[in-house]
Order: C-alpha cells, then structure tokens, then sequence
C-alpha cells in the first residue's frame, strides 16, 4: 500500500509517501508544495492544488491521508489554511476517493504513543520507524510523513477515518 499523507498549510504544504508491506514501512519520497506571501491568494491556490495533483500522478498512492486542522487563536491564519486543505482535497479527489483524516493527537498516539507529544517527539519517531539517518525537514514534510504512518498503522480500522 502506497499512501501519501499530507499536512495542510498554505505558505508550505508538507508531504509524505509511504509504502507499507504489512507492517513494514518505508519513506518513498517528502517534500513541500510551497507559495510566496505577495502572491495573490487564487495564484497560491492554485500552485497547492496542482502541486498535489502533480504529487498523486507521480506516486499513484492507494490512498490519500490529511492532517486535520487545529487552530486556537487566529481565525484569519485558519480561513488560509482552510482554503489550502480545500485545494488539496479536490485535487487528490480528481485522482481517488480513498480520502482518510487524523486529528494532531491521533497522529501523535499512534507515532510516539502519546497524544502529548512535542513536535521533536513525534520527529524523531518518524526518523526511528522509517530507518531514516536524518530527521526530514522542513517541520511541515515530517508532520506529513507522521500522518501516511499514522494511516498506514491504522489497518482494517482505517475505515473510521475515511473523510465525510
């Protein structure tokens, strides 16, 4: 199974492909889809949408996982990044409707074990379970790369995160 899991954002939109043979994984690629501050919304919309859409028909994965969003404060910052999730969204429909969520604390359970865990935690676990030398950067492609584990660990109960 091939998923790509993808963390939203809309300067930088961080991704991860993940092959998983039973409960094996291995990092097959990550990256981020980034856009420019001063570049009119509609124009970074539309580089995110069609950097996932570039994404899934380079690696056709079995299935697409998103990072949902958490936002405490800023209202304006969530609308952005709202709109960017929306982008990616469509574009990974165009390819499949094997779309799957995971709240922050679900990724963090299933990658550190606790749904605490700091950012360097859950960092150093994507490093430790993928075999990885060195921690993948930027944050945003680490966080991405936590979110295809987290799907590819959820197996037959994957179902209950498929998006609605």
């Amino acid at each position: 199974m091939i998923v790509l899991g993808i963390d939203p954002g809309y300067a930088l939109m961080g991704w991860g492909v993940v092959e998983a043979q039973g409960s094996r994984m291995r990092l097959v690629d990550y990256g981020c889809v980034e856009t420019y501050a001063g570049t009119p919304m509609q124009h970074r919309l539309r580089s995110l949408y069609l950097g996932v859409r570039d994404l899934v028909n380079i690696y056709r994965p079995d299935d697409v996982a998103f990072e949902e969003l958490f936002f405490a404060h800023n209202v304006t910052t969530a609308l952005m990044v709202g709109a960017a999730r929306g982008a990616a969204i469509i574009a990974a429909t165009e390819y499949t409707e094997q779309l799957y969520e995971y709240t922050p604390m679900q990724i963090k359970q299933a990658v550190t074990g606790s749904g605490r865990a700091d950012k360097k935690q859950v960092q150093q676990m994507v490093r430790l379970l993928l075999h990885l030398k060195e921690t993948p950067q930027p944050d945003d492609a680490a966080d991405a790369i936590a979110c295809a584990i987290t799907h590819c660990q959820a197996g037959v109960s994957k179902e209950q995160f498929r998006m609605k």
